[in-house]
């Protein structure tokens, strides 16, 4: 199929590879860009990791807890401009919301909106700050999580936002580890919590990827799945939270961490929310 000047740059500037590897890869998978990607990958290009991020829409994302660390949510408040995004009213605005959803627990976005606020609905008050500031803004992603002792951290001037729970019992020093931990997800943004919790589809396709790599190293076929099986324990230290080396330490694991922190502490979920 013809591929565009505009769809190569597109890729490229997904992944960092070189134009004509992006052509190639983008000619060789039909103009699939998420398969283009794995292309480049499994020919060994280049490819930056922090594609995701180059086309972010602005806004401010705040992440909370309760007093009680039992509730936490996080809430990303869009803009159309990094000036508005930096706004302390804007912000104070997102704050609001938080608050608001931290005391009335909403499931998902829309009940958030339904809620009560200074006399409106949250939908309303949104609608009142589009009138004064002159830009779309809305309330486009939204997580709430449940614990026994839930840490928060947000990064960044509020363009990302974790939320960490543990399983102890709320103490100063697993308030510390937990905030460390939230850190390293910012930081390293990991695919899953632990080995088991990676999605099965993501293993194929790493599997899938090992072979690839193999067989262009010239690898006898009968070896090929051994091979990409060995890889698997590198994807495992690089993308799970509590095999990856702590970012402040890397003599140890973030699960080699907390259990130091606070004797049995883990991690029992996350959440992560970035422009």
């Amino acid at each position: 199929m013809s591929i565009s000047a505009a769809d190569v740059n597109k890729l490229r500037q997904m992944t960092g590879a070189g134009m004509m590897d992006c052509k190639k890869a983008l000619q060789e998978t039909n103009g699939d860009f998420d398969a283009a990607v794995d292309f480049l990958r499994k020919k060994g290009a280049k490819i930056s990791a922090n594609r995701a991020d180059r086309e972010a829409k602005e806004g401010a994302i705040i992440a909370k807890t309760s007093s009680d660390r039992k509730t936490g949510v996080i809430i990303q408040l869009s803009s159309e401009t990094d000036f508005v995004a930096k706004n302390e009213d804007f912000v104070a605005f997102a704050h609001s919301l938080a608050d608001i959803a931290i005391e009335n627990k909403p499931a998902d976005i829309e009940a958030l909106k339904a809620l009560p606020m200074a006399g409106l609905t949250v939908a309303d008050k949104i609608t009142e700050q589009v009138g004064k500031i002159g830009e779309k803004i809305d309330v486009v992603k939204y997580e709430l999580v449940h614990g026994e002792n839930i840490v928060s951290y947000i990064h960044a001037g509020n363009r990302l936002g974790v939320l960490v729970s543990l399983n102890n019992a709320p103490s100063d020093a697993n308030l510390a580890a937990g905030k460390d931990a939230a850190m390293q997800i910012a930081a390293l943004n990991p695919v899953a919590l632990d080995k088991a919790d990676v999605d099965p589809t993501i293993i194929e396709r790493e599997i899938a990827i090992g072979m690839d790599q193999a067989r262009a190293e010239g690898k006898p076929e009968n070896m090929l799945e051994k091979i990409a099986q060995g890889k698997l324990g590198k994807f495992y230290k690089d993308n799970t939270l509590m095999n990856q080396e702590f970012v402040k330490d890397s003599s140890k694991t973030v699960g080699q961490m907390l259990n130091e922190a606070e004797k049995g502490l883990v991690v029992t979920s996350f959440k992560r929310i970035s422009l």
